[in-house]
């Protein structure tokens, strides 16, 4: 039963590892500086390219911008179901107790033990297991409050253009985001959180609602393990917090842009904001709050280092499109402003 579940477990994260790694490796073949490379390059950015930087030959597969709803709607059903059955495992098999918990323990674990990058819950202390179980309950919360705002930013924010367009391999690149992303978070649990749920669904199966234990829900006892996390998760919560308001102000100033119909189709110079420094503040803001979850996690698994680095390359190459565009299209255009990253690009 060990070493199916173990398996079980190496399975999913090298699954997700592998899936990221395919993702990313489309990104770092196209940035390579090769003039061999330029058609492969002019191919990766037509099929990301959108709105206003879709490269006109890419408009016979697409889709409506405003497609991009569906993204943050399946986003928060998925993440929803994570953190809910997450959390209810943490509160039921791993509490974090005051006399038991000591922090210097894991903070030593999690910051340069001898287990860096190690998925391999075996090297782990009971003690230290349950913080890793609460800590991905701590990212999935964040991750939730992601793409809930950005669900509700979709549909009350953003006002798409008619002709804006989504190609259909960026549609499809987003549904595998926001599914890979949110269980990349709590993949090292998860077979055991599947287990769990599993098991539960299985008893209220097999006896009925009447015969099924209800559970005991204090909502102290469920949030105070979160309080008694460690340095690495408030200071990450923090930066993540403070990317999130910034790509909210962001995202407020350009669907500010066309409050009124007559502007539906008008594109106007951005200001306010970071975007007195970048063209495309809302996608450092995004590099921002990821990083913030990056540190968050402790900065030892792999996964998330790939998760950060497909956010990154695949911003980064949108960004430099934009800026681009912003060029050719505004004489006017601020000279100071970078593409996505202040003084350097």
């Amino acid at each position: 039963m060990m070493i199916a579940s173990l398996v079980m477990e190496l399975g999913i994260v090298w699954l997700v590892r592998a899936a990221w790694i395919a993702a990313l490796l489309p990104m770092l073949i196209a940035s390579i500086p090769s003039s061999k490379l330029t058609s492969f390059h002019q191919l990766v950015l037509g099929f990301a390219g959108r709105g206003k930087i879709l490269h006109p030959s890419s408009q016979k597969w697409t889709f409506p911008q405003k497609y991009f709803a569906h993204f943050y709607v399946f986003g928060v059903a998925w993440t929803t179901l994570l953190l809910a059955t997450t959390w209810m495992y943490a509160c039921k098999t791993a509490p974090l107790s005051s006399e038991e918990f000591h922090l210097s323990d894991i903070a030593s674990h999690l910051t340069g033990g001898s287990h860096v990058f190690s998925f391999h819950k075996s090297h782990l202390t009971p003690v230290e297991h349950r913080f890793k179980v609460w800590r991905a309950v701590f990212l999935l919360f964040l991750m939730e409050i992601q793409v809930l705002r950005r669900l509700i930013e979709s549909f009350y924010v953003f006002k798409y253009s008619p002709s804006a367009r989504l190609h259909i391999l960026g549609y499809l690149v987003g549904c595998f985001f926001y599914t890979v992303a949110p269980l990349s978070l709590c993949v090292n649990v998860a077979p055991e959180v599947a287990r769990f749920a599993g098991n539960q669904v299985a008893e209220f199966i097999a006896k009925g609602k009447s015969h099924t234990s209800s559970p005991e829900f204090d909502i102290l006892s469920s949030l105070s393990p979160l309080m008694k996390l460690g340095w690495c998760q408030l200071i990450g919560g923090v930066i993540f917090l403070w990317g999130w308001l910034h790509q909210r102000r962001c995202h407020a100033i350009l669907g500010s842009l066309r409050e009124n119909p007559s502007q539906a189709k008008e594109y106007i110079i951005p200001h306010g904001d970071w975007f007195e420094i970048v063209s495309s503040p809302h996608y450092l803001a995004e590099i921002v709050l990821y990083a913030g979850l990056l540190i968050a996690s402790g900065g030892t698994d792999i996964t998330i280092w790939l998760l950060l680095g497909f956010v990154v390359g695949n911003l980064t190459l949108a960004a430099g499109e934009t800026h681009r565009w912003y060029l050719r299209k505004f004489e006017n255009y601020p000279a100071n402003r970078n593409a996505i990253f202040p003084y350097v690009y």
